[in-house]
């Protein structure tokens, strides 16, 4: 790699030779919400990992809050041990997003104005039938020699400044504008600035029903095979991701490491692999009833309506998706549903219960599938033990339930539950559940 981007003055901690030498990349994190924890800081997790996959180093990430004399001095601490250095959030148009002054304070430069910038902004609130804040043109202000860089999710733009050898980048704290500018933007310039002469690319594997330990288990052997390419276990809302990655001078090389290794996950795991990479178990859903030409309807007690939402989530969902009732009261069980009242006296949170719902939602909206959850989800039990959940599925194949027991407090629990119930209609439509 070129010295001009890789800085080693004497007060970076643990210089490295040139030779070989990737970009160490640092986030800094802009929010006092974000200290408060107000938000959750799931912009650093995502630039950790992102960065990761193309072969950075990042030693530090730092979190600071709305304040110009610590941000300034958290920049200049990054700038003395990183080669790069991305910044999110504090770039929108209020009092407190100070991250364009903090930079140029840390740089020893002025702010400039960006005039035809602001009038592409005055433009887009006049499209929008409203009169633009002049708070906004905070937003045209850039540090001196700092390229703007346009962000179509937003009205922010990013910043890329170097100064003395070193790259800091600006990007807004929304998700999915930062996700879209450091996707399309920032990684490229970034592997440009560090000369790679490879690829590292990755494949996520997505499964349901196994624990995490199992999953290791299960590919111990692939997991201590090798570096290249290397496994990883990602466990969240119940499902745990097994992500292969490979590094080789072209991406077509890097595939071909991947395909034998993605060959055994998918034969270890079997039925529980349901997606890879950004594939979704409610878009997966939908593909599937789309296949076969089946509808689906919801039928909801606990869960209150999130499965319907997800599943409504996905684009084109209308042409499969009928509708949904969300019935907490035990007579509209029975009135809207038909839920035998001998069953609701029995138990409302049964197997039978869940079945005639399923059973009654496919008659009520006249659909293929239909997918229905009772349960108790806290804080205090209703019949059954707290985190008791079960779920029921029909399809033209034949009606099942399953009763799950699900940990944490309320909210975790009903959205495991909505995450296991379009599990089950899955597994239910590809004729695996019912062998289970």
């Amino acid at each position: 790699m070129s010295s001009r981007f890789y800085r080693a003055p004497d007060n970076k901690q643990n210089p490295r030779p040139e030779t070989g030498v990737l970009l160490i990349v640092e986030v800094i994190a802009v929010g006092t919400e974000l200290l408060l924890g107000q938000i959750t800081n799931r912009n650093a997790a995502y630039l950790g990992d992102k960065l990761a996959e193309s072969g950075f180093d990042a030693h530090y990430q730092v979190v600071v809050g709305d304040n110009l004399d610590r941000m300034v001095d958290c920049i200049a601490t990054a700038m003395g041990r990183a080669d790069a250095i991305i910044l999110t959030g504090g770039i929108g148009p209020t009092q407190d997003d100070v991250t364009r002054e903090a930079i140029a304070a840390a740089t020893g430069r002025s702010l400039e104005f960006n005039a035809e910038f602001a009038e592409s902004l005055r433009k887009f609130w006049e499209t929008r039938g409203r009169e633009m804040p002049e708070s906004n043109l905070r937003q045209a202000e850039y540090p001196e020699g700092a390229e703007q860089i346009g962000n179509p999710k937003g009205t922010a733009p990013a910043l890329a400044l170097e100064h003395d050898g070193c790259w800091i980048f600006a990007l807004p704290g929304v998700p999915a504008e930062m996700q879209f500018l450091m996707e399309h933007e920032i990684l490229p310039r970034l592997r440009d600035l560090a000369g790679v002469d490879h690829v590292v690319l990755s494949r996520l594997i997505r499964s349901w029903g196994r624990s995490e330990s199992q999953v290791a288990e299960l590919l111990d052997d692939l997991y201590n095979r090798s570096t290249n390419p290397s496994l990883a276990f990602l466990a969240s809302a119940g499902e745990i991701k097994v992500r292969i990655t490979a590094k080789a001078p072209t991406e077509a090389d890097a595939v071909e490491l991947i395909a034998p290794y993605e060959e055994i996950v998918r034969e270890r795991l079997g039925a529980s692999v349901f997606g890879v990479d950004d594939e979704t178990i409610e878009k997966v859903v939908l593909d599937l009833l789309n296949e076969r030409g089946w509808t689906i309807a919801t039928a909801e007690s606990a869960t209150a309506g999130m499965i319907a939402a997800r599943i409504a989530s996905v684009p084109g969902a209308s042409q499969v998706f009928r509708g949904g009732a969300v019935v907490y009261a035990t007579d509209l069980k029975a009135s809207i549903l038909d839920v035998p009242q001998e069953v609701l006296d029995e138990g409302v949170v049964s197997d039978a219960t869940a079945l005639f719902m399923a059973e009654g939602a496919a008659r009520r909206f006249r659909t293929d599938v239909a997918v229905a959850v009772t349960g108790s989800a806290g804080p205090d039990p209703q019949e059954r033990a707290v985190g008791t959940m079960i779920i029921a599925v029909h399809t033209p194949e034949g009606s099942g339930s399953r009763v799950m027991r699900l940990p944490g407090d309320r909210e975790r629990i009903r959205t495991y539950a909505a995450t296991a119930a379009l599990h089950l209609v899955r597994l239910a439509m590809v004729g695996e559940w019912w062998e289970r």
